[in-house]
């Protein structure tokens, strides 16, 4: 038997394009791990939940919206929207091929296979960053949660997602009306006013509280009508 105590017990470990991930269980909990910084585990979901119905709850009563949620991680985000009929459509993207593969059959399947086989959902193996800018699908929500906030990203690459061209390209994917919802790890008052000078209204921060230290937030914005 496992006890949070334990050390952490190494899974999997691969060496990607953008460095090495690493999956490990540490007691009950499935812990992912990126160029040795901590990204996130099983414990809760509290904030990956928030997020997505914050960016459902912007939204005005449009049929069957469709969803873009930037990251897998590990599937709360894809299970809690896959949980909600409203949702019309719901895609993921995820650049790490060890992560996808850690959901399809691997560890994290117990989090996200029920949502895996809904035929609303799909996962593209792409970089967000390189999507929000050249493709030409639209969305009613994109939901944004690939790094540690706008303040504190994974690498260096994705600074550009909040800059005012990254913030263009997540607008030109937005559906008229449509909400962007970005999870940090802390409040950043900064990415606030870039959200309002890149043209988006309604800006406005939700907090999650945590067991100590500065609560998690989601920042949200909406494209104009």
């Amino acid at each position: 038997m496992h006890t949070q105590t334990a050390a952490p017990v190494v899974l999997d470990r691969r060496e990607g394009p953008y460095g090495e991930v690493v999956l490990r269980r540490h007691g009950e909990l499935l812990q992912i791990i990126a160029n040795g910084c901590f990204l996130m585990d099983t414990s809760d979901g509290r904030s990956e939940r928030l997020l997505v119905d914050a960016a459902r709850d912007a939204l005005d009563d449009r049929p069957d919206p469709a969803l873009l949620i930037g990251g897998l991680g590990v599937g709360f985000s894809l299970a809690h929207a896959a949980a909600d009929p409203r949702w019309g459509r719901i895609a993921v993207v995820e650049r790490e091929q060890a992560i996808i593969d850690w959901h399809h059959g691997g560890p994290l399947a117990e989090l996200s296979g029920p949502a895996l086989r809904d035929t609303r959902a799909q996962i593209l193996h792409t970089d967000l960053v390189s999507y929000v800018s050249g493709a030409t699908e639209s969305y009613d929500a994109l939901c944004l949660d690939i790094d540690n906030g706008p303040d504190w990203t994974v690498t260096e690459g994705n600074n550009s997602l909040y800059s005012p061209a990254g913030l263009a390209a997540c607008k030109a994917r937005l559906n008229p009306g449509g909400v962007l919802a970005v999870w940090s790890a802390q409040p950043s008052s900064a990415f606030d006013d870039a959200l309002r000078n890149a043209g988006f209204q309604g800006v406005r921060t939700e907090e999650i509280p945590v067991a100590r230290g500065v609560p998690d937030v989601v920042h949200l914005g909406v494209r104009a009508a």
